[in-house]
């Protein structure tokens, strides 16, 4: 039954939210809180108030044994659109996003490492200074005044090729600058390397700087220890805290691998902003080359229950005035009201492209080394018939079961690394958070409208580029009036 959540225990929560999200219609999700009732219209993201009424009618029509019912109850209600996420891949967009595998090496023993410890199952590699320039060459050949482009370092640890991070990064700012577009810099560390020089020279060119960061120190130093088996929580914190009092230009912001050993998201969230870090993240380890600490479904439902604990705090705050940069919430938010509807997960394989040390091309950080994603090298150039393959086989009206499923154009799929290795095993976990994310954001819209504002919430991740997509054409002033009952005779518009 369709209930708002109550104060439930722990597991009885996520479960609550498991039964809520459940797929029921393939063009329509509900969601009803103490705020009132929403409508989620899955063709373009839309998201409309809705009376009781009418919210009990489209109920009762989406868990009718005709599926047409709802879709034509929604088309009395003037709730319609064309279609607008095609069969049909897009066509290919310029890549306007690298990562460079600038070290396929690392100074920690990370057993869930997706790169195998950052050698990516090779020998420890470090790309040369031809190879990441000639990178550099591609993201910002064809660009105009305007564009926008970004470039990752990553590995392993980018910082154990400290040179030629920087050579790169200023190539790449000398080159948009001569052909005018923006190009922003980002960098994934373990932070066990850092030194002040850094600090300067990512303030200097407005770093956004990830550190990975797994819990306090019991938890951190049991999942990213050195290779020798020491803990490197407190040397990380040593090294990374001088950054976090010199950001000014550059984000500094921790991103947490969730494992079964590491769930305290609530503590470790406060813990971390106390620290001054811009803002944390938290993402499920879904797939381990190992198979060692692999989230399953009973670990996920605790992540959730964490995860809302993490989001009630976060609208208190928020609805109290004050900043709360809990990320996995904040960027939820920012999608589901700019009406984000994509057929992909990321951009990988589409505007977004992973550079190996050797200069081979990938659909992503994920797939370097990895024939299943590879997309062509350097010398060569992008393989265009891998690419449209990729773009064909990864829309999501391929993918299993997501036709029919309502959180499709938010998820996209799943990403697409974890997904081929390991199937779908989080499915109920990323619909029960988006249900959560829904309530939330009809929440603040009632208590704090100005948070959204005009435009979009404030951004606290790096920035990406995803694939084509479609915006809701109602973004800024979305369309979140009421729609009443009485809109099956009038057909109001939206």
């Amino acid at each position: 039954m369709n209930q708002p959540l109550t104060g439930c225990t722990v597991p009885d929560r996520a479960r609550e939210l498991f039964e809520l999200s459940a797929p029921v219609h393939p063009d329509l999700h509900l969601v009803r809180t103490e705020r009132g009732h929403a409508l989620l219209a899955v063709n373009g993201s839309r998201v409309y108030s809705l009376d009781k009424a009418a919210y009990r009618a489209l109920d009762r029509a989406r868990r009718g044994a005709d599926p047409a019912d709802a879709t034509a109850l929604l088309t009395q209600l003037g709730l319609t659109v064309p279609e607008l996420v095609e069969n049909a891949p897009p066509s290919p967009p310029p890549v306007r996003a690298l990562s460079l595998s600038v070290a396929q090496k690392c100074n920690l023993g990370c057993t869930y490492c997706y790169a195998k410890q950052g050698s990516f199952g090779g020998p420890d590699t470090s790309m040369p200074l031809d190879t990441a320039l000639s990178s550099v060459d591609l993201l910002l050949r064809d660009t105009v005044p305007g564009d926008r482009v970004n470039l990752a370092f990553l590995g392993g640890e980018p910082l154990l090729n400290r040179p030629v991070v920087r050579a790169a990064t200023e190539r790449a700012a000398r080159l948009a600058e001569e052909s005018g577009a923006r190009v922003t810099f980002s960098l994934t560390t373990n932070g066990t390397v850092l030194v002040p020089e850094d600090g300067e020279f990512f303030e200097e060119h407005g770093f956004a700087v990830t550190v990975s960061l797994d819990g306090g120190r019991r938890e951190h130093d049991l999942l990213r220890p050195y290779r020798g088996g020491r803990g490197s929580f407190d040397t990380v914190l040593a090294k990374v805290t001088p950054l976090l009092a010199a950001q000014r230009r550059m984000q500094v912001s921790a991103r947490v691998t969730v494992t079964p050993g590491n769930l305290e998201l609530r503590r470790t969230l406060d813990s971390f902003l106390a620290l001054g870090f811009h803002s944390v993240g938290f993402s499920p380890l879904l797939n381990s080359p190992t198979g060692r600490g692999e989230m399953g479904h009973t670990e996920l439902e605790v992540m959730l229950d964490e995860l809302t604990a993490c989001g009630a705090e976060f609208e208190r705050q928020v609805t109290a005035g004050h900043r709360y940069p809990f990320a996995n919430l904040v960027n939820a938010l920012r999608e589901i009201h700019r009406g984000t509807h994509r057929p992909y997960p990321c951009g990988a394989g589409a505007g977004y492209l992973g550079v190996s040390a050797e200069g081979e091309l990938a659909a992503c950080h994920r797939f370097v080394g990895d024939p299943e994603g590879a997309m062509g090298d350097l010398t060569r150039g992008i393989d265009p018939a891998r690419r449209l393959r990729w773009l064909t086989d990864r829309h999501v009206h391929r993918q299993e079961p997501c036709r029919s499923c309502w959180a499709r154009y938010l998820c996209g799929g799943g990403c697409h690394h974890e997904v081929i290795r390991r199937g779908r095993p989080a499915c109920d976990y990323i619909r029960g958070w988006l249900h959560y994310c829904l309530g939330a954001y009809q929440r603040l819209l009632t208590q704090r409208p100005d948070y959204f504002g005009a435009t979009d919430p404030p951004r606290t991740d790096p920035p990406r580029t995803d694939p084509p997509r479609t915006g809701n054409p109602h973004t800024g002033t979305p369309p979140r009036s009421t729609v009443p009952l009485s809109s099956l005779t009038s057909r109001a518009q939206p």
